[in-house]
């Protein structure tokens, strides 16, 4: 399978041509050479940060325009498409791929969401096949209906085969199958109603993968509720920090909804109850989420359906995304974050600290950093279980990253779960893409002894241009030669890696 770049240098050079600058021109102004301008332009080198920043400010272009991150999803996802058996013995030069994007978006477009439907149907398959082996109600229902067919093949055999039998016999087996077939009418057709629920059930897409994809397609960036959230935090608390007690009054004095540590939850009383043993700061969390989700509900509400999501288990989940998203902004103003950001270069064991925060929470909220004018450094985001499923994403060009599933077991993301403290290390992918990754293990809440804690492996990846911006790359050879990573096994091109533990397409 064969990995795309972002199809944007062609456009930079439509708009150059379009304003009458030469490559020569336009290097000079950017602070490049021409030589490297050219290579941009014929997508044979990456740009990001301040490059691509110049740029826009030089052609006129918007950062969103420009960036190549929409087209970078479309050409990841036809790269899944191109790694599935079904297209073995096609092939595709990496430039027809780079071209179609770039000159018919939404062709690319529609190839993605073919290729999403069918990953959909495929999972739904997997699951009907799961079903039929242990579903109680189906293997009831096969096996009366497999009985109650073999009855009736039985007693015709018998009918056909068998010409001395007396009458009495003969009418005994006509009998038999006259009752097994009127038996068999009513199973039958429970069965096929079981089967038209489950066909009901079917989405053409999976609400939490819908959810994920409409929050990464708007760059899990989204002004309006940070102006909600910078509103509710005078609300709650003025211009100091976030306190626990006075936020949990304001939840009950405004909401009737009460806040207690210990004990089990009354199904019938609006109320927050949390193990006594989750931190602070997700305690904190969760009451912020509450409190936004009453607070600003048509709102959030205007916002959920400007992601056109297709069924009502989608919506319901992404309300809760951006409740949960306007809490993290409650905990962490956006200018003041992004402040603190920049000054102690992006440590986020240091910033998790400074704002009160967990690791996970201070990592989470740098990927929203994206305000038009005000970005914060681009990171791309993932967590993983133990199990190494990925459960969390937010993809950056050129940073292949699956849709669900395992990653690459060459990521940092695992290694992090064999130690306390962060993991850090340049790789590369079959794209060509260089990549600083960080990763850290979480714990959800403490353990009790005999308890096993829950824990996730949080990691950042950001470009390796970037990296001498953060605390992260200090004293690593930026320079020297990359780990070879890759997305996944099945789709990854690098036949020889001894790491590889499935076929690849």
């Amino acid at each position: 399978m064969v990995k795309f770049r972002t199809p944007i240098g062609a456009r930079i050079r439509r708009k150059r041509i379009a304003a009458g600058l030469s490559q020569v021109a336009l290097a000079r102004m950017l602070g490049i050479s021409a030589s490297y301008l050219n290579l941009i332009e014929n997508n044979k080198r990456s740009i990001g940060g301040k490059l691509l920043l110049r740029i826009g400010e030089r052609l006129g272009i918007d950062l969103e325009h420009l960036s190549g991150e929409s087209e970078a999803r479309t050409i990841a996802a036809i790269g899944d498409l191109m790694a599935e058996p079904l297209m073995r013995g096609i092939e595709i030069e990496p430039q027809a791929v780079r071209d179609l994007v770039a000159r018919f978006p939404d062709a690319g477009t529609a190839l993605a969401r073919l290729h999403r439907a069918y990953a959909d149907a495929t999972m739904e398959i997997e699951t009907l096949r799961h079903r039929l082996k242990s579903d109680p109600l189906l293997s009831e229902m096969l096996h009366e209906i497999l009985n109650r067919i073999a009855g009736i093949k039985s007693g015709a055999e018998i009918l056909a085969d068998i010409p001395d039998i007396t009458e009495e016999e003969r009418r005994r087996f006509i009998t038999t199958i006259n009752t097994e077939a009127r038996e068999l009418v009513p199973t039958t057709q429970s069965l096929l109603a079981y089967f038209d629920q489950t066909s009901a059930r079917q989405r053409p897409v999976s609400p939490i993968r819908e959810v994920d994809e409409a929050i990464i397609a708007h760059n899990n960036h989204f002004p309006e509720l940070e102006t909600i959230a910078e509103a509710l935090r005078g609300e709650i608390a003025g211009t100091g920090p976030i306190a626990e007690q006075p936020l949990a009054a304001a939840l009950e004095r405004r909401f009737g909804i009460a806040c207690r540590i210990g004990g089990s939850a009354d199904p019938g009383t609006p109320e927050l109850v949390f193990p006594d043993t989750t931190p602070r700061p997700a305690r904190i969390f969760r009451m912020l989420r509450a409190y936004a989700s009453h607070a600003s509900a048509e709102s959030l509400g205007q916002t959920m359906h400007r992601l056109e999501l297709s069924t009502e288990e989608a919506r319901g989940l992404a309300l809760r995304a951006l409740s949960s998203y306007v809490a993290g902004a409650i905990m962490m103003p956006y200018d003041a974050f992004l402040g603190m950001a920049e000054e102690n270069r992006y440590d986020v064991e240091l910033l998790s600290v400074l704002a009160g925060v967990s690791f996970e929470q201070a990592a989470h909220r740098l990927v929203t950093l994206r305000g038009k004018g005000r970005e914060g450094l681009p990171f791309g985001f993932l967590r993983a279980d133990r199990s190494g499923r990925l459960t969390k994403r937010f993809p950056l060009p050129g940073l292949t990253i699956p849709g669900f599933g395992h990653g690459c077991p060459l990521w940092p993301i695992y290694d992090a779960f064999a130690t306390s403290g962060v993991v850090r290390q340049v790789s590369v992918f079959p794209g060509g893409g260089r990549f600083l990754l960080v990763a850290r293990t979480v714990s959800k809440h403490a353990a009790r002894f005999g308890q096993k804690p829950l824990t996730f492996s949080i990691m950042l990846a950001c470009d390796v241009v970037h990296a001498d911006r953060t605390v992260y790359g200090d004293g690593l050879d930026l320079g020297g030669a990359p780990v070879e990573v890759g997305p996944s096994c099945v789709p990854c091109p690098r036949l020889s890696c001894a790491h590889r533990q499935e076929i690849p397409a």
